[in-house]
């Protein structure tokens, strides 16, 4: 998102809004009905599909188009410093005299400032800039809540890889006690043999049992994200072991040039200086002298007949120039503008502050991906060895070359890097969707996803 000109009204709406004009298309695109849902897609659906229906659908999005609008209307009712001011009156009054008459008005009146030393365009200038505030508001808002549905969408994957990891588990153990049984029973080894592949058993059983409920929780806080009750069921599409794109081949320096021109809340402190920046100005203007046209034209008609009868109705018109300059108004203009002066400066600090944290969120976000991916490979090769080590300790036991306890290690090892190669796997996804949010750019994340 380019740095926007005093005019570039147009402009801004087109590169601020990318939310609403590029994903709510799709969503109305891909569910029409989106909003009235009653229930879950029974298709399997993407990462894409499920924040379309989470913007479309949530609540807070709606709060935060709502408080958009509101600012937008504040801001369209700025142009009326640049319109006429007209007002008009009727009126009838009956004097109770002798003759009981009626005396009938009608008037119009206008006035038009021609000059205020800038006042006019200050207050402007603020109200747009307030705006664009608002504006960059609402992009935070709607990456900070795709930002959520991303990560509920991975952490309800890793609980599905969770369980599949827990049910493998299960059955190894199964076969170990089997084998234990068999050997058992030949009277290669002790009970002790069945005794432990017993408690393998019971505590694979266990595991896959706690692995159902963390796959119930992240499934409930993914569909409540959608707005769909948390006991229906949902199909999502896992996502390919495969990396790339602009997040993994720039530098952190570029990434911070990223973010220095597409971060809404370093764009929305900056608005907000801007804005804090014409409110002072306005203020000081406020003390000097301001320049007007007026006009008006009234209608008079006092008559015991008919309203306005040709012959008694009499008709006034008046124009003028008038100056007008506030000369004593109990000091409140002067604390005015040095509130509001004092007001700029502290949004100057304020903007300081929300840079150098932008910076170190860019720089934090891009630190714990490299480690992400680091800990990815260092998985793979632990899942790797794990599976290798457990497959021949299984063999070994079987021949009576190594002990239940040791195929007991080698399955808790086997169990736990299956976990840690799939809590790596889709920690890597939200990391990586962690740097596009702290350059402010999750668009172009989610599209790279999918």
């Amino acid at each position: 998102m380019s740095f926007m000109s005093k005019n570039g009204y147009l402009v801004y709406i087109m590169k601020c809004w990318w939310v609403f004009f590029v994903l709510f298309p799709l969503c109305a695109y891909s569910y029409d009905d989106c909003a009235t849902m009653r229930h879950v897609p029974r298709q399997e659906i993407t990462l894409m599909d499920v924040v379309n229906i989470a913007l479309c659908r949530n609540p807070r999005t709606a709060a935060a188009y709502s408080a958009l609008q509101s600012q937008r209307y504040i801001k369209n009712a700025a142009h009326s410093y640049y319109l006429p001011s007209v007002s008009g009156h009727v009126g009838a009054d009956r004097s109770h005299t002798e003759h009981d008459d009626w005396d009938y008005t009608a008037s119009l009146s206008a006035s038009y400032l021609i000059f205020d030393f800038g006042k006019r365009e200050s207050d402007f200038a603020q109200s747009l800039a307030t705006f664009r505030a608002a504006g960059f508001d609402y992009d935070e808002t709607i990456q900070n809540f795709v930002y959520s549905v991303v990560g509920a969408y991975y952490e309800l994957l890793n609980s599905d890889a969770a369980v599949i990891a827990a049910r493998s588990a299960l059955t190894v153990a199964q076969t170990a006690k089997e084998t234990a049984d068999k050997k058992y029973k030949s009277g290669a080894v002790a009970r002790a043999d069945v005794y432990k592949a017993d408690t393998t058993l019971a505590s694979s059983e266990l595991a896959l049992e706690r692995a159902k409920n963390n796959r119930e929780i992240a499934k409930g806080t993914l569909l409540n994200i959608l707005s769909f009750s948390a006991d229906e069921n949902i199909n999502i599409k896992d996502m390919p072991v495969s990396f790339g794109g602009d997040a993994e081949s720039e530098n952190i320096d570029e990434l911070i040039s990223i973010a220095r021109k597409k971060r809404p809340d370093l764009l929305k402190a900056k608005s907000q200086t801007n804005a804090a920046w014409h409110r002072r100005n306005s203020a000081f203007l406020k003390n000097l002298p301001s320049i007007s046209v007026t006009g008006g034209v009234s209608v008079n008609d006092k008559t015991v007949g008919g309203m306005f009868d040709n012959i008694t109705m009499k008709t006034h018109g008046t124009f003028g120039v008038s100056l007008s300059m506030p000369i004593f108004a109990g000091f409140s203009n002067f604390y005015n503008a040095r509130s509001a002066n004092a007001d700029w400066e502290n949004t100057k600090s304020m903007e300081q502050s929300v840079s150098d944290n932008a910076m170190l969120d860019v720089f934090s976000a891009y630190q714990n991906y490299k480690t992400a991916k680091t800990v990815l490979k260092q998985t793979e090769s632990l899942l790797k060895s794990a599976t290798e080590s457990e497959r021949v300790t299984s063999g070994m036991y079987k021949v009576g070359r190594a002990t239940m306890l040791d195929w007991q290690t080698a399955q808790s090892e086997l169990a736990d890097a299956r976990n840690q190669h799939n809590a790596a796997k889709y920690d890597l996804f939200v990391k990586r969707a962690a740097v596009a949010l702290a350059i402010g750019d999750i668009k172009n994340a989610l599209k790279e996803n999918n």
